[in-house]
């Protein structure tokens, strides 16, 4: 699965030690975004959603900074 930047960063910040406690932390998190962060949010969800828990587990997310 290939993430922006921006969705990567996204992740980085709610990462947990998985891919359903990642995607539950972020939803805990959408009544207190933005618009435009609920958004990006929800385009990350639903790739969670359609990845593997392997998938996930194998996948590096790293913050980028600017």
């Amino acid at each position: 699965m290939n993430f922006s930047v921006e969705e990567e960063n996204l992740i980085c910040m709610y990462h947990t030690s998985d891919r359903r406690r990642t995607m539950a932390r972020m939803m805990a998190a959408l009544p207190d975004m933005d618009t435009e962060m609920r958004r990006l949010a929800n385009s990350v969800i639903a790739k969670l959603e359609h990845m593997t828990d392997a998938d996930f587990d194998g996948q590096r997310f790293d913050f980028v900074g600017e």
